[in-house]
């Protein structure tokens, strides 16, 4: 993650993990890392996990330590308990950081490098509202960037989405070509 070098993201096969989120409990090889302040936090994010390291952590002295772990612990997916009693607005909040990471990182690249922006507004219900700057506003080409490189990019990472929005546009003129029905995904 470009912006958050503390911060690993390991793909793993789909089907082994289920749901994003926090976890109440990781296998033993994990939780040990954690214990000893090696990783900060671990996530779920689709088909990955993200790590966290500890402060004064680096990857370089940590990496393969984390990844032995990490290799080691999906072999037992029964240790991987989700985190129960989450309040309403932290799919939300998860959701929000996911997007603030994309934003960031290649979409962000992709749309500043044709002299547009894109800015995240809120997140609401799993709905991500953007607003398009720049060359970006207005730009024929811009459903494609939103729903062909933002929303698909974001789904990989949070299934929760349920819509991306353009702040700036009626939901009716902004749907897909043809399609008077707005956003929806």
């Amino acid at each position: 993650m470009p912006d958050r070098p503390d911060r690993l993201r390991w793909i793993i096969p789909a089907g082994i993990l289920t749901g994003p989120g926090p976890l109440a409990e990781v296998p033993a090889p994990l939780a040990a890392l954690l214990a000893d302040g090696t990783l900060a936090q671990i996530t779920l994010e689709g088909e990955a996990v993200v790590t966290r390291l500890g402060a004064g952590r680096t990857w370089l002295e940590e990496g393969a330590r984390v990844r032995t772990a990490l290799h080691t612990a999906l072999d037992d997916p029964a240790g991987w308990i989700p985190g129960t009693g989450t309040a309403p607005g932290d799919d939300d909040a998860r959701l929000y950081g996911v997007a603030q990471d994309v934003l960031a990182g290649e979409v962000g690249e992709f749309a500043r490098s044709h002299g547009g922006s894109i800015d995240l507004v809120e997140v609401r219900d799993g709905i991500v509202t953007v607003r398009l700057g720049g060359a970006c506003h207005g730009c024929p080409a811009s459903w494609f960037t939103l729903h062909q490189r933002l929303e698909r990019r974001l789904r990989r990472r949070h299934p929760g989405l349920r819509e991306v929005r353009n702040a700036a546009s009626p939901a009716s003129l902004f749907g897909r070509p043809g399609d008077s029905r707005g956003t929806s995904a």
